[in-house]
């Protein structure tokens, strides 16, 4: 691999990074630097790629499709991936600690996240099992037998954000190469670098150089992605936003997206409350708060708020916010000085509206303290939109049919928590929140990587999770044989 000489430090270890991007079956140059989010240190090079790169990118793909590639050779190689990835364990915490927002901790999870996608992607070819055709089911079937069967549906344009570098990635480009298309990854351009290390690790895997291109920059590379006739399918994990740009731009292809959400967790009066209080502070300022499934809005049985704000706040307090590279650090930095300044105006918007802060509300830097907001009046955008930073709204209830309109007021939840000792009651929310998930006595921010991923509305279209990508990403063919 030919890439520009760049090293980072996490703790006491210093790690070759990778740089460029890879288009044609070749390393490209790599002249544009990447920063460490939270001093400005330049940690490795990534590629600015031109629309012509893209195009040629998508063309030498497409031809590639002609190229057979046996089912079996696609799981072999996803399986030597994910032994090359959990072999460079460190290597990868290091790299997604260095350009990213996660602490080392948060870094290391990770890693072995993307270990077990991989090994899911290797194992999932029976989702690509079709089935025999009931001609006899019907007169008109007389005298014909059949068949269908699951090919790919051509070449997939990928594209990732910045909060989970490698993982996502992996959701992404493994259950697209499984299914025997083609990828074009364009990762965030706040961490590229991790993506170019997973393509390397892939095609060290035995992935065919012309099955896969990864194109660096920013949102020209991106619409030109989406707007190329030749891509089937656009996969994109990001905001609303932006996803109303694709569908746009996109034309006659199949989307799938995942759009984040404005997640929230239900506490009743028989609630464990310190389980409770726990699991949403885990679950609202992890990675900062820059995660799709992150506690944002807690609803809790009025008889029980006042026990459970105080244990929350107590947790919040006890929260350090510092250096990734810290081994105490609980909390790191936003992705730039930017998203911590929006992350501050919507906080003092909400308390210039009303709301208290218990905890928080102050901005060092690329910093965001956590933040515990109460009486946050109805329609701010704490309440119904996708905030992204450390910070969670705690607010009493009393009647159920009441906290579940107001749950499902910002109609973006991808995942729903519910935390009961009551069967009933756990049954009955499960059924009325609307959202792709509800968990049970935990929070939304939980998944594993096999399970259908996605939500309704605006929080996106589709499902990830391995298996049910792997359908995703391919399409029924059916053979009908006449006498």
């Amino acid at each position: 691999m030919t890439t520009a000489a760049a090293a980072a430090t996490v703790g006491d270890r210093t790690v070759a990074l990778p740089g460029g991007a890879f288009v044609q079956g070749c390393w490209t140059p790599a002249p544009i630097p990447v920063t460490d989010p939270e001093d400005g240190a330049v940690v490795g090079y990534a590629a600015q790629t031109t629309v012509d790169e893209v195009s040629g990118a998508i063309g030498h793909l497409a031809a590639s499709l002609r190229n057979e590639w046996p089912t079996w050779e696609r799981e072999r190689a996803l399986g030597r991936a994910a032994a090359a990835i959990a072999d460079r364990y460190e290597k990868f915490t290091t790299l997604i600690a260095a350009e990213g927002i996660k602490t080392v901790a948060e870094a290391r999870d990770e890693v072995a996240r993307c270990v077990e996608t991989l090994r899911l992607a290797a194992s999932a070819s029976g989702e690509l099992l079709g089935e025999s055709l009931p001609f006899d089911a019907t007169p008109r079937g007389a005298g014909k037998i059949g068949w269908y069967v699951r090919e790919p549906l051509g070449v997939v344009g990928a594209i990732t954000p910045y909060n989970d570098p490698l993982n996502l990635v992996a959701h992404k480009v493994a259950p697209t190469l499984l299914a025997g298309n083609g990828v074009i990854l364009k990762p965030s351009e706040h961490t590229p670098l991790t993506a170019l290390a997973f393509a390397e690790v892939l095609l060290e895997a035995g992935v065919p150089r012309d099955r896969i291109a990864v194109v660096c920059g920013g949102t020209d590379v991106g619409q030109a992605i989406v707007s190329d006739p030749r891509i089937a399918v656009v996969s994109f994990t990001g905001g609303p936003r932006t996803a109303e740009s694709i569908t746009r731009t996109a034309g006659v292809k199949k989307l799938l997206m995942e759009l984040g959400g404005n997640n929230p967790t239900v506490v009743c009066e028989d609630a464990d409350l310190e389980l409770a209080a726990d699991a949403v502070v885990d679950g609202a300022f992890g990675a900062a708060g820059q995660n799709c499934l992150s506690v944002q809005r807690v609803y809790v049985h009025a008889q029980a708020y006042d026990r459970f704000l105080d244990y929350v706040v107590t947790r919040t307090k006890r929260k350090r916010v510092g250096s990734k590279r810290a081994a105490d650090s609980d909390i790191g930095p936003l992705v730039n000085e930017r998203a911590a300044r929006e992350v501050e105006h919507l906080v003092d918007r909400a308390v210039g509206d009303g709301a208290r802060a218990l905890s928080g509300a102050r901005r060092h830097g690329v910093f965001y303290e956590p933040t515990v907001l109460v009486e946050v009046p109805e329609g701010s955008e704490v309440l119904t939109a996708e905030i992204f930073g450390p910070v969670v709204a705690v607010e009493p209830f009393i009647s159920y049919a009441a906290v579940v309109a107001s749950a499902n007021t910002a109609g973006q939840a991808l995942h729903a928590g519910v935390f009961t000792a009551s069967v009933a009651t756990a049954k009955t929310l499960s059924q009325q929140l609307h959202a792709g998930c509800v968990l049970v006595n935990a929070t939304s921010d939980f998944r594993i990587d096999a399970m259908p991923f996605g939500g309704f509305g605006l929080t996106g279209i589709g499902r990830e999770g391995v298996r049910h990508a792997v359908r995703e990403l391919s399409a029924p063919k059916s053979v009908v044989l006449a006498e």
